[in-house]
């Protein structure tokens, strides 16, 4: 046992005992007719023999009780002489006493074995926290560790294509026996490629360190103007309409405007590519509950049940020129804002796109 301890324990037992010797000294020095002090000094007793089971247990307690019976045992031989009744009462209060101390002591050790059994589960359970967050640290290193692989041969796999075509452009303008349009031709060719992989590394680099937003109140129906009229460019001799149905008089939203164009640009245009033939796009927009809603719904051919999961990875992608970075970034710029990206499958045919925002900015600004 700790040294301090136990020289703390010998002082609380020299504390009671003398206590309770003090208790029965006073018993002697009071007159025998004072019957009211000598009434209070016995109950007095009971205080020291708690106190000794509520720090030693039963068996402390008990000794204590003891110790108090027979502290005033010179009184009580006194006072038998003279009121044999008022003796033999102080007589029948030393079982009082045990029992009380017994009683007290049992408690105390069964709190205190309660209080050791909950201290034991709280370390376990530390240590099993401490445990999980040990190996979801290692989890979570083993992710990104995962996900610059995937990151990395995706970006490989991308820049390798317009670089064999600018390979091949350039063997081709080595030939001294190049016509002329042929050379036009790789030289075109160089130049395409050259603006793919810019467009690619911009891209990546969008996603890889992404932009803070700049929060700016502005008005809905704005934006969904404008990108509105940017995506009808993209749909060229397509027979696709472009339909908005947005609430009137929406909330103003506090978000990156900017950003937020080049999010919904993004898929919108996703719905024209995906709707082969004749169809139409619908770009919705409502408010429910502090938040903004806006949909992009087309009637293209959808997306593979098992590709679903898939489409905000970087670099996946379903089409042949696509990057697959126009949706991780969007996904991006949704969760920086504090809303929700999700795709599911209309009943019909084609895809429903969701963007949910909360219409202020919670934090500060």
């Amino acid at each position: 046992m700790n040294p301090k301890r136990e020289r703390l324990r010998r002082i609380l037992m020299g504390a009671i005992a003398a206590a309770i010797l003090s208790i029965g000294l006073l018993h002697q020095v009071t007159p025998v007719s004072a019957a009211h002090w000598h009434n209070i000094f016995q109950h007095l007793c009971y205080l020291p023999v708690v106190v000794a089971a509520l720090i030693f247990g039963w068996r402390g307690g008990l000794l204590a009780a003891i110790l108090a019976g027979l502290s005033p045992m010179p009184y009580i031989v006194a006072t038998w002489r003279v009121e044999p009744r008022s003796a033999t009462d102080e007589l029948l209060e030393i079982p009082l006493f045990c029992l009380a101390g017994v009683l007290a002591g049992v408690l105390a050790e069964r709190e205190r074995r309660q209080r050791l059994e909950l201290e034991r589960t709280t370390a376990r359970l530390a240590e099993v926290y401490r445990q999980l967050q040990d190996n979801f640290e290692r989890m979570k290193r083993a992710e990104r560790l995962f996900a610059v692989g995937q990151l990395s041969a995706g970006l490989a796999h991308e820049i390798r294509n317009p670089l064999a075509s600018i390979a091949g452009a350039v063997g081709l303008l080595e030939r001294k026996s190049a016509s002329e349009q042929a050379r036009s031709e790789c030289l075109e060719i160089i130049k395409k490629e050259n603006q793919r992989l810019n467009q690619l590394l911009t891209s990546f680099l969008d996603f890889a360190r992404p932009r803070a937003p700049k929060y700016h109140t502005v008005d809905v129906d704005t934006i969904l103007d404008s990108v509105t009229d940017l995506a009808t460019h993209a749909i060229g001799a397509k027979p696709i309409v472009i339909r908005k149905e947005a609430e009137a008089n929406l909330p103003p939203l506090q978000c990156d405007p900017e950003q937020l164009k080049q999010v919904v640009l993004n898929l919108l245009i996703n719905a024209i590519q995906a709707t082969e033939d004749a169809g139409e796009v619908v770009l919705a927009a409502r408010s429910e509950r502090e938040r903004l809603l806006i949909q992009v719904r087309d009637q293209g051919r959808g997306i593979r049940p098992e590709d679903r999961d898939k489409i905000f990875n970087p670099f996946f992608t379903t089409k042949e020129s696509g990057t697959g970075l126009g949706l991780p970034v969007a996904h991006q710029i949704i969760e920086q804002h504090g809303g929700i990206l999700t795709a599911e499958e209309n009943p019909d045919r084609g895809m429903t796109f969701s963007v949910w925002l909360p219409l202020r900015r919670e934090g500060p600004s």
